[in-house]
């Protein structure tokens, strides 16, 4: 397997950010993972369709620089799902139009023509809450009102290959966004009434000089390489997942993640508060099984998914 150029290596992604900014859910690493997964489960002719359609990407000829030619059409899969973070960035040109929802054009399915952030669209935040702290409902458009409308997008026959394209970058994102248990979730209580906006309120420490909130610490639980042959040769490491690729219930897998929430992510040492927590070993060991087993299922499910609509 041909070593990737220098050229591949991404710009290292900002994690720890509060979702006023530009914060991520699993980061670039754990994206290129998922897809990684997916893209050999994909049946042959609905390969070639995905590579057909990435093409279409206006950040296509970027991804495939200096790929040699037999890897380019993997690669391209791997970064397009990092894309609607890309476009985050402020150089990307797209417009920042908020961290919540509104008006008509927050669920509009335009392809590249829209310019919109659509922040909104990485998460769903199904409230919990411990201590009887009252709950607030998740708004919409979110990541899941958004799979749902992509998914049906792409199976419509009337469907342009601009749209398509754009639907298919943001499925590649958001299926794996989903699995990361802090987008599925926000957990209210005394401290956090309004909720904690999916761990990024919640400060964590690893050591004297690890110190940043929950919700990074989990992005970035599976390491912070960017380079896609990382990416590739991690996810041919990992076991295939024990849940078929034929659960393609978007609502099953996010309350699959709130689960994961309760039980893991917000288990001891992290408390009600604000912290900061100090991560333990054994929370750390945990916590990197519980991502693996994610981002595997999500591999595998992404699959399903485009397998189905793309047939």
């Amino acid at each position: 397997m041909a070593i990737l150029a220098r050229s591949l290596v991404l710009t290292a992604a900002v994690a720890g950010l509060l979702r006023g900014s530009p914060a991520l859910a699993w980061n670039d690493r754990g994206h290129m993972i998922v897809a990684a997964l997916a893209y050999d489960r994909l049946d042959p002719a609905v390969r070639d369709r995905v590579d057909s359609l990435l093409r279409l990407n206006p950040q296509h000829a970027s991804w495939v620089r200096g790929v040699a030619r037999s890897r380019a059409s993997e690669v391209a899969f791997l970064r397009a799902s990092t894309w609607p973070d890309f476009i985050k960035r402020p150089a990307a040109g797209y417009t920042d139009d908020g961290n919540r929802p509104s008006g008509p054009q927050a669920s509009q399915n335009i392809g590249y023509a829209d310019r919109l952030q659509h922040r909104y669209w990485h998460y769903i935040d199904l409230p919990f809450s411990t201590d009887g702290t009252p709950l607030e409902d998740p708004v919409a458009p979110n990541a899941e009102t958004q799979i749902e409308a992509f998914r049906a997008a792409l199976r419509a026959p009337g469907t342009s290959d601009d749209v398509r394209s754009y639907d298919l970058t943001w499925l590649l994102h958001l299926v794996g966004d989903v699995h990361q248990p802090l987008h599925a979730t926000s957990r209210f209580s005394a401290a956090f009434p309004h909720g904690d906006q999916g761990g990024n309120k919640v400060k964590v420490t690893c050591s004297p000089s690890c110190q940043r909130d929950l919700h990074a610490f989990w992005d970035d639980v599976l390491g912070r390489s960017t380079s896609p042959m990382a990416a590739i040769l991690a996810a041919r490491k990992l076991a295939t997942p024990r849940a078929p690729s034929t659960d393609l219930t978007t609502d099953a897998w996010i309350r699959e993640s709130l689960a994961l929430a309760q039980s893991t992510v917000y288990a001891a040492p992290v408390g009600d508060g604000a912290g900061p927590y100090l991560l333990t070993a054994a929370y750390r060991a945990a916590a990197r099984a519980a991502a693996t087993k994610q981002v595997q299922l999500a591999g595998a499910r992404l699959a399903g998914v485009l397998n189905e609509a793309l047939r």
